[in-house]
């Protein structure tokens, strides 16, 4: 695929395990041992494309959405939250897939929606009208 094609939004072929090099067949063993999986998305598919790139996302994926003091579906929510807001589609329905398998049920999913929006909605008139920030809100 030339990158005309990319630009014009023509979807990446993803690269599978039979066709990986060992290089992505590592990363992709490790997302699936990480994940408790027998199977890769097509996000890491597509980046496998670019290896270092691929490494590079896992190895950061695998540290910001792995223990921490925030909890994992929170984690989830936030990250379906930044998808929302940048319309990504891809990202909305895994991340989505991933916030249910941890425990978000219907009501929780149209009451963050509410939130997204509701956010999304200030942001913008309070970017709009210039909005200054209060001196109490200023970080000490």
């Amino acid at each position: 695929m030339n990158p005309s094609d990319a630009a014009r939004g023509s979807a990446q072929a993803p690269i599978e395990y039979a066709d990986a090099s060992p290089e992505v067949r590592a990363v992709y063993d490790d997302i699936m041992a990480t994940r408790k999986s027998d199977w890769v998305n097509n996000y890491w598919k597509v980046l496998a494309r670019h290896p270092p790139t691929l490494r590079r996302m896992w190895a950061n994926s695998k540290e910001v959405m792995g223990p921490g003091a925030i909890d994992p579906l929170t984690k989830e929510l936030i990250y379906m939250a930044v998808s929302v807001t940048n319309a990504c589609r891809y990202c909305i329905a895994s991340h989505g897939t991933m916030a249910r398998q941890k425990g978000m049920t219907e009501e929780m999913h149209e009451e963050f929606m509410a939130v997204v929006l509701a956010a999304q909605k200030g942001n913008k008139i309070t970017m709009a009208y210039r909005v200054p920030v209060d001196a109490a809100f200023e970080e000490k």
